[in-house]
């Protein structure tokens, strides 16, 4: 791409690493140090540090939420769309860190990762993850940043999970929790969707009950066939009917005709695995997941939303999109009844995209006013809460 990045873009953005050395009690009961997390940071922290704002990503992503990494880079941050200068989280106006979750396979200490008691990657060895460890390793990141107090925790999917975990674990250090897309924990049939993924790394012979990397080998086709499972419960059917009806792209169905049928979204569904097992981790691949399923809310709470949420002391957007049937409207819907039943300040928006769950991640004008006229009010509190300090 040119080297004048677009006027809305925050333009180049290297990552950075923070090493911890203090091991993090997980909830496995297993500890977990020395470790490192990786993160970018885009806009400027201020005085007091009111503005600044946590993006957590979800199940597939990492620290690159924005910008780009070199000047021939082609492919902007996952969140490029909502994270600039005018953008809904203004790099004008807050201070945004993103990072890669422990886990992780973009930097963070992970399965990939050398096991210092073994000298040997951790592969299954790896702890295994809940959201709450991820929330408890972002409060150190906080912490060794001059963070007390975030002006809005920010997530869609698995990051709405870990923005509603820290508004329950630290009232007191959050003053606004924006979930999309999300929900207080999985449906049956999605915990099945995960567990059919699963199945299809495992049973890759080429995964080595997790030891790939031992025998120099990886198991790409159980990955991507586990993407393409995934991507299928992303989109919505009349998006995919719209992108692709049942266009051939090749073969044909004439009588006589031997040569084999190949349906535009078979080679699009193979395409989109074959990248992502290119790029991910099998291993992480499986601990997100798992760490999707075990998530809820409300289990210390006598499996009772409205309880879990009289400790949360924030503001509250729950954003939902009426195409997506993995984290359905219903979901968000469950949110907001149990915010109102511990009397929250809750706003929520229900918005039209034939995008089904990856409509969070794309433009969309509802989405983009609605969102950008929450952060706004955001932004005028980081505001007053500066003028209080400085007086």
């Amino acid at each position: 791409m040119p080297e004048d990045f677009p006027a809305d873009s925050v333009g180049l953005v290297r990552p950075q690493t923070m090493a911890f050395d203090t091991p993090l009690e997980l909830a496995c009961n297993r500890a977990l140090g020395p470790y490192e997390l990786v993160y970018e940071t885009y806009g400027q922290l201020n005085a007091t540090a009111s503005n600044a704002i946590l993006i957590c990503h979800a199940l597939s992503g990492h620290h690159h939420a924005a910008g780009f990494h070199d000047f021939d880079d082609r492919k902007p941050g996952w969140w490029n769309h909502y994270i600039g200068p005018g953008k809904p989280i203004d790099t004008d106006k807050f201070f945004i860190v993103s990072l890669n979750n422990l886990g992780g396979c973009n930097g963070s200490t992970g399965p990939t990762s050398i096991n210092p008691a073994t000298d040997k990657p951790w592969g299954p060895d790896f702890p295994k993850m809940r959201v709450r460890d991820w929330v408890n390793s972002q409060v150190r990141l906080a912490d060794r940043l001059g963070i007390n107090c975030w002006a809005a925790v920010i997530g869609g999917s698995l990051g709405g999970m870990q923005a509603m975990r820290w508004a329950l674990e630290y009232p007191n250090r959050i003053k606004h929790c924006v979930v999309i897309a999300s929900a207080m924990k999985l449906s049956a049939q999605n915990i099945a969707f995960n567990e059919t993924a699963r199945q299809a790394i495992l049973a890759d012979p080429e995964y080595h009950n997790g030891r790939y990397q031992e025998h120099q080998s990886y198991p790409k086709s159980g990955l991507s066939v586990a993407r393409m499972i995934g991507h299928i419960t992303y989109l919505s059917g009349d998006g995919m009917g719209k992108k692709f009806g049942r266009e051939l792209r090749s073969g044909s169905f004439e009588q006589g005709v031997d040569e084999p049928v190949e349906f535009q979204i078979e080679s699009y569904l193979r395409y989109q695995g074959g990248i992502f097992a290119d790029s991910f981790d099998a291993n992480t691949y499986l601990l997100m997941t798992r760490a999707l399923d075990y998530f809820d809310l409300a289990r210390e709470y006598q499996d009772n939303p409205v309880e879990a949420f009289k400790r949360a002391q924030c503001q509250f957007l729950v954003v939902s999109f009426n195409s997506d049937w993995r984290f359905a409207p219903e979901r968000s819907r469950e949110i907001v009844d149990a915010l109102m039943g511990a009397n929250k300040a809750v706003s929520y928006a229900e918005i039209d995209s034939s995008f089904g769950h990856d409509a969070f991640l794309l433009p969309n004008e509802r989405y983009q006013t609605v969102f950008n006229n929450y952060m706004a009010n955001v932004f005028l509190e980081s505001i007053a809460s500066d003028l209080k300090v400085n007086g």
